[in-house]
């Protein structure tokens, strides 16, 4: 297949992470079909300030701290991720530590050796991945964890659906185990706002008969478990990655 002529779902959230995400596949030469299945709603919460080490997961997290006027004191700042790095920084906070690999099992590993009897706190969306939790727990430390914000499918989501069912997606690239979920939801409100009845089951078939690549291990398994196949699993935690090695599986 010509990479001109494909077309590719991505479901990052409604901001300038969509649209970075949209860029980078017009760069690979591929067509994007952006549908955002990822929309914020803050809790007004702020993490624990007497914390030995806070840990947060993602962009959002960074910005709805800096909003809530958050101050880490004596806390090492520690990110899951270059991304998440980047975004408390341009917020003004000091990252202290940053894990080789860029997921909740990659930052237990960074953390274990330094955390035996210490207070972590952990802030982040409400549908974490309890890896980081148990981990850090095993590890010796004693957990909090703050909810900073609620994640919900979005109004008006679920236009990728449509070309899948109508055999006109031809790869999806997944961010997060959520995304996963949304989509089929979305199938689900398509099957039922049709008289016909078996749109659920079009939408996951022309997503099968796509190519379809996840960010991570956890992503996987959600699919895996929801019934959808996974050709790809992004080599590192990055749009980029992810991106690439989907379209690259089109060739």
């Amino acid at each position: 297949m010509s990479r001109a002529s494909a077309t590719v779902a991505v479901f990052r959230p409604d901001d300038d992470r969509i649209d970075d995400a949209v860029s980078v596949l017009e760069s690979l030469g591929v067509d994007p079909a952006p549908d955002p299945m990822l929309a914020v709603e803050s809790a007004d919460a702020a993490p624990r300030t007497d914390a030995d080490f806070v840990v947060l997961t993602s962009k959002t997290g960074a910005e709805l701290v800096a909003e809530a006027g958050w101050k880490p004191g004596n806390s090492s700042v520690c990110a899951i991720g270059p991304a998440t790095a980047d975004a408390l920084r341009e917020v003004g906070y000091d990252v202290d530590i940053v894990p080789e690999e860029y997921t909740s099992s990659g930052l237990v590993s960074r953390l274990a050796d330094e955390v035996d009897g210490a207070r972590v706190e952990v802030a982040r969306s409400d549908h974490g991945s309890d890896v980081l939790l148990a981990g850090l727990e095993a590890a010796g430390a004693y957990v909090h964890e703050t909810i900073l914000y609620r994640l919900v499918r979005p109004d008006g989501s679920g236009s990728t659906v449509d070309l899948a069912a109508e055999g006109d997606l031809d790869a999806a690239c997944f961010t997060s185990s959520l995304t996963v979920e949304h989509f089929l939801e979305a199938a689900r409100a398509r099957e039922n706002g049709r008289s016909e009845g078996n749109d659920e089951l079009a939408g996951l078939d022309g997503l099968n008969a796509a190519v379809v690549g996840v960010i991570g291990e956890p992503t996987a398994e959600t699919a895996v478990e929801l019934g959808v196949d996974v050709d790809v699993v992004a080599s590192e935690a990055t749009f980029e990655a992810l991106a690439r090695e989907t379209v690259a599986e089109l060739e």
